[in-house]
């Protein structure tokens, strides 16, 4: 393995998923302008995902249609005809 490869500035970091507002925290060298003040009463730096493990389809088992402009509804209609 290279030497010097990772970072050395690891810092505890807030991570929050802005789709439902979960928060944790854990250790990181992402970068961020904004702090937040955790349960432990100590002002950490937040990093905010769109995105996370509490949210993705994959992990909640619970998988999102988006339907734009009725497209499900077309295929649907044009498909339960040909029964």
């Amino acid at each position: 393995m290279k030497k010097d490869l990772h970072p050395k500035s690891y810092r505890l970091v807030v991570f929050k998923d802005m789709s439902n507002s979960h928060s944790f925290l854990s250790r990181s060298t992402a970068d961020s302008k904004e702090t937040v003040k955790w349960e432990d009463g100590n002002e950490y730096p937040l990093v905010k995902l769109e995105i996370s493990n509490t949210s993705h389809p994959f992990f909640t088992g619970k998988n999102v249609l988006v339907d734009t402009a009725g497209r499900i509804d077309k295929f649907k209609k044009k498909y339960e005809k040909k029964k």
